[in-house]
């Protein structure tokens, strides 16, 4: 194939590999908005990605993203909040759309047929944990910082959250995905979301490695990587989720979600990590607590492709209520950080208006074929 250019979102390349395989690369190209998914670059990562599926002379494919600060922050929350803005009350057609083809990109990546080596280093939220959470092989680095803070614009941890939280430690998901809390490499290995830890600056040398071994097998590629992760384990920080874990059971656990918000605003804490964790839980959205507490529930027994035609019903109708746009505006646009919540509580939603946003709004899911 051609080289990509170098202006775009997606840069692609085919690197020449030993017994005459390839090694596949793509590697998201926004630094300057950290990476941030665009609708052309689901677009791209969706063709490339099945056109490579095809390709029996492609071995095995590497993400990663260009930049010294992140692999990608998130979708493009401002090309959303402006669809939104626009057709208040909906269709809310672009953001709709993004939605629907970011979900489909997602699910190719967890379902895909080569071993995908997804190199998460820096900034991985939102989007950008979607995108990481699907591959085979997912490496965290030294300066690796995840979190799914949606609940601070009125959205919730979609991309497949509702899959991959409902399958980390005990309570772990649930705390994650009401708090926002940031986590870095040794909680991302801790909770699953991570399988190799390797030093930032191997990455050039694990490019090397496959193109030498051209591994067209996941156990293959394991034990390549498991050989730089056994150099790079001292630089491993120090950890927060686990150490954490029994205060996270108090406080989440199975609890009812009016529990919960209970237990954080009873907490005491001069632990700063977790101190933050209560103030994103208590400002954000108070629909936003209850739209992800309930999905996680709802999905808890889902297969993968169900889940993403959940978060697809979930975030349509989300798009098309006011609270996310009011979120980002503060957040984002505006940055005054002063949002205007609809309810100033969770015990002021109304049940009726929660159940709303999990009936499907239109006749057939764009994504009925995932299953």
């Amino acid at each position: 194939m051609a080289h990509s250019k170098i202006d775009s979102v997606v840069l692609f390349d085919e690197l020449p590999a030993s017994n005459n395989y390839k090694l596949a690369r793509a590697t998201l190209n926004i630094p300057s908005t950290l990476n941030a998914l665009t609708t052309d670059c689901v677009e791209l990562l969706l063709l490339q990605l099945a056109a490579w599926a095809t390709d029996d002379s492609i071995a095995c494919v590497v993400i990663d993203g260009s930049g010294e600060k992140a692999f990608c922050a998130g979708g493009d929350v401002q090309a959303l909040h402006a669809s939104a803005v626009a057709t208040l009350g909906g269709p809310c057609v672009d953001a709709e759309n993004f939605f629907a083809r970011e979900y489909r990109m997602n699910h190719l990546l967890h379902t895909y047929n080569k071993p995908i080596i997804v190199w998460g280093d820096g900034i991985v939220m939102g989007g950008g944990l979607g995108i990481f959470a699907g591959g085979s092989h997912r490496v965290v680095t030294e300066t690796s910082r995840f979190a799914m803070p949606e609940v601070t614009i009125g959205l919730y941890p979609d991309v497949g959250g509702s899959y991959f939280l409902n399958r980390m430690p005990k309570s772990t998901g649930r705390f994650l995905a009401l708090t926002g809390a940031s986590f870095n490499a040794a909680d991302a290995v801790y909770t699953g979301i991570a399988n190799h830890f390797i030093n930032r600056d191997s990455f050039q040398s694990v490019v090397d490695q496959l193109i030498i071994a051209a591994p067209t097998k996941h156990d293959q590629v394991t034990s390549l990587l498991n050989q730089f992760e056994a150099q790079s384990f001292s630089a491993l920080p120090t950890a927060n989720v686990e150490p954490h874990s029994e205060i996270i059971e108090s406080l989440v656990g199975d609890q009812p979600i009016q529990q919960v918000m209970k237990n954080f605003a009873a907490l005491q804490t001069d632990d700063k990590w977790l101190a933050k964790a209560k103030q994103s839980i208590e400002h954000g959205s108070s629909l936003s607590v209850l739209l992800i507490d309930k999905q996680l529930s709802v999905c808890t027994e889902l297969s993968l492709g169900e889940c993403f035609q959940a978060e697809l019903v979930l975030s349509t109708n989300i798009v098309r209520y006011p609270e996310f746009a009011e979120g980002v505006r503060a957040l984002l646009i505006d940055k005054d950080r002063n949002p205007q919540w609809q309810f100033s509580a969770i015990d002021k939603v109304p049940a009726d208006l929660v159940d709303a946003f999990f009936i499907a709004p239109w006749q057939d899911n764009p994504l009925n074929d995932l299953i």
